[in-house]
């Protein structure tokens, strides 16, 4: 049975297999749980399902969020790719962005989506995954496949150092979210690359504050989902190139759980500090829930 409680562990079984981190942890948890590893699949297809259906939901023209504060974030976004032909980062990007933000927006207007590793960070994936599987054609068992090393990369995380914003700030929500996205293993590269790739996601997070307007999920957590997107494709990038992490992808997620221990309180999801503590913050927090 794997432990998840280092990176490093799963790419050395992995490679020592000869297997993708995918099929490992698939694997692994089919033993532990005593269960067969298609009735796993089929279970982890559902959430992928459940991906898709939040991209669409969210992208609905007119979708406010419960507060009012936020809505059509991810609709304006896939049209401007669209009718600017993709704008500055290409068709294929800028229609990741609006999917990030579409379920985004789905998560603010109380719809149902994955918390991945949390519903703050819940745009992440999807619009990673769902562009892969959508727009270059990647079929749906190896993206499905794909989300069993997403699931492993977020439990070694979660266990020796903090997916919530509440203990660890936006870098252990958004930050751990860019580096589970499992890109690199759908475009052929091997588990040491998908590594690299979690590490580098992680290592340009780090310090990234949780100070929600409001207390909210939305301003300014929507954005930082698209801006989670281009780190996780960048990354994932960088790593296929051939660039090293440098700095071991474990030793990453332990100065990430550093930083958050040493963060002050109003920057971990209290609503107390940065941009909630800004004047435009309070008076948006006033606006929802008065004086």
């Amino acid at each position: 049975m794997l432990r998840y409680d280092s990176i490093q562990s799963l790419i050395d079984a992995a490679e020592r297999d000869g297997i993708r981190l995918s099929e490992l942890c698939l694997r692994d948890q089919a033993e532990e749980l005593e269960r067969p590893e298609e009735e796993l699949y089929a279970r982890m297809e559902e959430s992928f399902d459940v991906m898709c259906e939040s991209v669409r939901k969210g992208s609905t023209a007119g979708l406010r969020s419960t507060s009012g504060l936020t809505g059509g974030e991810g609709e304006r976004m896939l049209r401007y790719a669209e009718e600017r032909r993709g704008g500055l980062c290409g068709s294929f990007l800028t229609r990741a962005l609006g999917r990030a933000l579409s379920v985004s927006n789905c998560n603010a207007a109380m719809g149902r989506i994955v918390a991945t590793p949390t519903a703050g960070s819940c745009g992440i994936l999807p619009g990673c995954l769902v562009s892969m599987y959508e727009d270059r054609d990647i079929p749906k068992r190896e993206v499905v496949m794909s989300i069993f090393t997403a699931g492993a990369f977020g439990m070694v995380i979660a266990n020796t150092a903090s997916i919530a914003g509440a203990s660890g700030g936006c870098q252990a929500e958004c930050g751990s979210a860019s580096g589970m996205a499992a890109l690199v293993e759908l475009s052929g590269g091997t588990p040491t690359q998908c590594g690299y790739a979690l590490g580098m996601a992680i290592v340009n997070q780090l310090g990234l504050v949780c100070d929600p307007v409001a207390g909210l999920v939305e301003i300014p957590c929507i954005k930082r989902n698209a801006s989670g997107v281009m780190i996780a494709f960048s990354s994932a990038d960088m790593a296929l190139s051939g660039i090293d992490l440098k700095i071991p992808v474990d030793e990453c997620i332990a100065a990430m759980k550093a930083v958050g221990d040493s963060m002050a309180p109003a920057l971990k999801e209290t609503a107390l500090g940065g941009l909630a503590a800004s004047p435009t913050g309070i008076r948006l927090r006033k606006q929802v829930f008065g004086k």
